[in-house]
């Protein structure tokens, strides 16, 4: 692991933070998840278990530091910390397929419906939070998926680009 990569990593997870406080909450201020893909970007580029690790985790504690959701700190670690090596083994397993974009939009999309499903699921089952798991995956969870796709969508390519034309090592030079 170079420094390099550790700075674009935290580039991603900033950047992630950013759009989760500019981004305006709906329903009762519940808010897309754009750390998530920011967190998917970073595993599809450096897919090794310290940099999923890193990126899991601080991807977690950033997101739970800021969410707007009553004892949310410890279902997004949980939820982040899981789902990132969900995703990874999922990327191991379909290497060059998952390179392809559509492929790894919709990687993106079960990334997404994973992490709030476990989200949800420490919330109402571990810490006792007293909310509708079905109205909240349907108002929630779905948009939000496919909001970060169509994120992914665009943002991904761009990064890929940009990264090609520099010196960065990631899963693209192999």
């Amino acid at each position: 692991m170079n420094t390099k990569n550790l700075m674009l990593m935290a580039i991603l997870v900033a950047v992630g933070a950013a759009l989760y406080l500019v981004i305006p909450g709906y329903g009762e201020g519940m808010k897309p998840d754009f750390m998530l893909t920011m967190m998917f970007i970073g595993i599809f580029l450096f897919p090794d278990v310290r940099s999923v690790f890193l990126l899991g985790a601080t991807t977690g504690v950033i997101s739970g530091i800021f969410t707007s959701f009553p004892g949310g700190f410890l279902p997004n670690i949980i939820d982040k910390f899981i789902t990132a090596f969900v995703i990874f083994a999922i990327v191991l397993l379909l290497k060059k397929l998952s390179q392809k974009l559509v492929v790894s939009t919709v990687i993106t999309c079960i990334g997404t419906i994973l992490s709030g499903t476990i989200f949800l699921s420490v919330a109402i089952y571990v810490i006792g939070a007293n909310v509708p798991f079905g109205l909240l995956f349907v108002t929630v969870v779905l948009p939000t998926m496919a909001m970060n796709g169509v994120v992914f969508f665009i943002i991904y390519p761009i990064i890929v680009n940009l990264l090609k034309r520099t010196s960065f090592k990631t899963a693209l030079s192999n």
